[in-house]
């Protein structure tokens, strides 16, 4: 799989907006000295609501570009994404594409109440990915999902503390808290960035899991894997499809480092 490839080349990374940040952030913490690019799909966000071909058309555009710049490997920092797109994604490329899924299975592993809830985008509930996931760590536990409509628009426009991002987030996980779920699994790659207001919503004594770190773990075993790691350090490049200004403004608050995006007209 890794024959051929320079170990120094950079880590391609996309989502359909800015949310996949959450993630970046992780594999930055686990992976110091791997070179970075980031595509925000964001001119096409959110994908929740879009058909799986044209989810699965976006996704191959995006990782064609990531490609295109050298990248060694890719990582699907959506949840959406990646139950429409990354086994065509595995299927036609040789380097390794690690994807994302609902952390279903280490909410379920510590839960109390029995009671697991899921905020997730309407295309994450309703992929056959999530509903294999059920079937095999739902078992014994009562798991409640909740479309979350808004919320990763909300994060795009960077509104992470506006009285409509806490409206929005009592609205969907006060019916979880009735179901009295101990758990929240974050299933969607925006939430991470609103989770001080979920958290605030849902108390102290409920768990709140998001799969970002667990991303970043199995990339770094996949780059080992195949002697892919790299030795030199690199920075970051970041892309977006959308308003490059806004872009520029938000990615840099939620990177929280100076930052200049770049356009992607795709």
């Amino acid at each position: 799989m890794s024959e051929g490839l320079n170990p120094e080349l950079p880590v391609g990374v996309f989502d359909s907006g800015v949310g996949g940040l959450s993630v970046l952030k992780h594999i930055r913490d686990a992976l110091p000295l791997e070179a970075l690019l980031y595509c925000a799909d964001s001119r096409h966000t959110p994908y929740g609501s879009k058909s799986p071909e044209q989810i699965r058309a976006r996704a191959m555009v995006l990782a064609d570009f990531l490609v295109g710049q050298g990248a060694k490997a890719i990582v699907v920092a959506c949840n959406t994404a990646t139950a429409a797109a990354v086994a065509g994604l595995r299927e036609h490329y040789t380097i390794p594409v690690i994807g994302m899924e609902p952390a279903v299975k280490p909410a379920v592993a510590v839960t109390r109440s029995g009671v697991v809830g899921v905020l997730a985008t309407v295309g994450t509930l309703q992929s056959a990915q999530f509903a294999a996931l059920l079937d095999t760590y739902g078992n014994g536990v009562e798991v409640v999902t909740q479309a979350c409509h808004g919320m990763v628009e909300c994060v795009e426009r960077g509104d992470l503390d506006t009285l409509q991002a806490r409206e929005l987030v009592r609205r969907y996980v006060e019916p979880l808290l009735a179901r009295a779920a101990d758990t929240i699994v974050l299933g969607c790659t925006h939430y991470p960035f609103l989770r001080r207001l979920i958290e605030q919503e849902a108390g102290a004594g409920v768990s709140i899991i998001d799969t970002g770190a667990a991303v970043a773990r199995q990339l770094q075993k996949r780059l080992e894997d195949a002697n892919l790691l790299s030795q030199t350090g690199g920075g970051e490049r970041f892309w977006t499809t959308g308003d490059v200004v806004l872009a520029a403004t938000v990615v840099r608050r939620l990177w929280g480092a100076p930052v200049s995006v770049s356009h992607l007209s795709e």
